[in-house]
């Protein structure tokens, strides 16, 4: 089982391209064809300043190219922390989408989000965790529900 991970704040190289990173880390994932791996995670991302380095990107770009990081060699599993922060709302939707495909196609993600929109639109099984500690845990609608009860 192979897993991809994106943590909340991005963890790239800021003197590389944003195209250069992905690079980088498909060769470190000893993926066949890094070049065309990195190409292929940075269009799915819809990141088209892949030749700016990856400090002066927006925090938004940074996010995808976050993203794209984690994508690369299409992980079974996918561990994402805070994955649509600091994206803006139509790549926020992208990205519900290209999860929600991964689903269809047999893939999971487990997020940690503070949206309960996004647990709501995304997830099969919700967990609220307090001062690390599980209050609830269920479907989606009931965790809401139990919330608002609150």
């Amino acid at each position: 089982m192979s897993f991809g991970w994106a943590p909340q704040r991005p963890a790239v190289y800021g003197h590389l391209s944003a195209a250069e990173n992905a690079e980088l880390f498909a060769r470190l994932a000893e993926l066949g064809d890094p070049l065309a791996a990195s190409r292929s995670v940075l269009e799915l991302v819809e990141l088209e300043a892949a030749e700016q380095r990856a400090a002066e990107l927006s925090v938004g770009n940074q996010q995808r190219l976050n993203l794209a990081l984690a994508l690369l060699g299409d992980p079974d599993v996918l561990l994402l922390d805070e994955p649509s922060a600091s994206l803006d709302p139509a790549q926020r939707n992208r990205l519900w989408e290209l999860l929600l495909a991964r689903r269809a196609a047999g893939r999971s993600a487990l997020l940690a989000t503070h949206s309960m929109e996004e647990a709501a639109h995304l997830a099969t099984r919700t967990v609220l965790l307090v001062d690390g500690s599980v209050t609830l845990e269920g479907e989606p609608g009931e965790v809401a529900a139990a919330m608002e009860s609150r």
